[in-house]
């Protein structure tokens, strides 16, 4: 090859062309533009890494400390506790006999209120006013005075001697406590009520009938006689008495319980909507 063909090669590579002057590139942007390389601070960190592991927490039993929530999940409720709740559920979701319904009815608030104000003029005595009461009668002897012979009026309490009193027909009145356990005790008293023609009603709290007498609890009380200014609040109870109880077919004969739980509810409603979008 001659010198001068290659110093015409590179004559012609050296010289620009209008196509390299149209493809100039452009400066980066301020933004986009990197920083010099400099050299990084060491801290204590970063030269014993080896000393800063990280390690996650575990809260399994005997690991790390659990954060503040809400444990009630995770604790061992008491025996009754439990079978109270287990209870309740299966009241719900088991199919429950009218029989046996029929005391998940009850006396509204200001209805019971009215009831249990009557019946405390009437609560039996206690000890120590049994006590002064002897006392007295036995002073009032000794000094050869009259005894007070007149009748005492107390509710009466005790399921058999109700029983007896609703067979003579000698009761006014029979407040049945709704969460008696076993509840064979009472579930045939309401029956043998409305046999005799007696007048009943079904109360939250054996443990508040229990308190009217004296008593932790107490399955049913019946009131035999009233004095006369009390009359007219006995009359106003009984005839709500029959309306809401004794004359209440149709309550007495509806069955309780069938009722699904939130999962099962969800699936059957997913299940319908199935079935229409298929319609």
């Amino acid at each position: 090859v001659s010198t001068q063909s290659t110093w015409g090669f590179h004559r012609r590579q050296s010289q620009p062309t209008m196509s390299s002057k149209a493809k100039k590139v452009a400066a980066p942007p301020k933004a986009v533009a990197k920083k010099p390389a400099g050299k990084t601070k060491e801290t204590f960190h970063s030269q014993h890494a080896h000393l800063f592991e990280k390690d996650a927490n575990d809260f399994r039993i005997g690991r790390d400390m659990r954060p503040k929530s809400d444990l009630s999940r995770f604790v061992k409720w008491p025996q009754y506790i439990r079978f109270q709740r287990q209870k309740a559920i299966l009241k719900k979701r088991l199919k429950v006999p009218p029989a046996i319904n029929q005391f998940a009815k009850t006396l509204d608030k200001n209805q019971a209120g009215n009831l249990f104000r009557l019946l405390a003029n009437y609560r039996p005595e206690s000890k120590e006013q049994k006590k002064l009461r002897l006392k007295a009668a036995a002073e009032a002897e000794v000094k050869d005075q009259p005894k007070a012979t007149s009748k005492p009026l107390f509710v009466k309490y005790g399921i058999n001697h109700i029983a007896n009193l609703v067979e003579a027909k000698k009761t006014k009145l029979v407040v049945i406590a709704h969460d008696v356990d076993p509840i064979e005790l009472v579930v045939w008293l309401p029956a043998l009520c409305r046999k005799m023609n007696v007048p009943y009603v079904i109360v939250k709290g054996k443990a508040r009938l229990g308190q009217l007498v004296h008593k932790k609890i107490v399955t049913a009380v019946a009131l035999t006689d009233v004095r006369k200014e009390d009359a007219p609040k006995l009359d106003q109870i009984v005839q709500a008495a029959r309306l809401l109880f004794n004359d209440d077919v149709a309550g007495r004969r509806k069955w309780g319980g069938g009722v699904l739980g939130f999962k099962a509810q969800a699936a059957v409603k997913k299940q319908e909507k199935l079935v229409k979008a298929l319609v």
